[in-house]
């Protein structure tokens, strides 16, 4: 069995599209996409789809996760993101990854992170 698809309901489709094909490596599927819903797919096949919602709210603790291979690929999408005008915080190092947590355009949170060779 293999999870194929996520579904997000989102405050604002074209600029979370923005941010997952710019920093994430999302390409548009064959499907529609505008300012009402959307389709990406991974280079995997995963499928992410997102619908405009009025009112987002999300469970405090809901976050969409990107593992990076290395340490260096975190602090590298961090500076990309920052040079895109968001607001990223320094990575933290816990439980043995380096991760760190930004507000998503769309009204979530998004996660990248990196095991740390021990």
């Amino acid at each position: 069995m293999q999870l194929n698809h996520l579904n997000l309901s989102v405050t604002d489709v074209p600029a979370c599209v923005e941010m997952f094909e710019t920093y994430f490596g999302f390409t548009r599927s064959d499907m529609p996409v505008n300012e009402h819903m959307a389709f990406l797919h991974d280079e995997g096949g995963f499928l992410l789809s997102m619908f405009r919602a009025k009112d987002v709210s999300y469970p405090k603790s809901f976050h969409v996760g990107f593992l990076q291979d290395t340490p260096e690929q975190v602090h590298a999408i961090r500076a990309r993101l920052l040079e895109g005008g968001y607001a990223v915080p320094e990575p933290q190092q816990n439980h043995g990854r380096l991760t760190f947590y930004f507000d998503a355009p769309g009204g979530f949170v998004v996660e990248v992170e990196s095991f740390v060779a021990r």
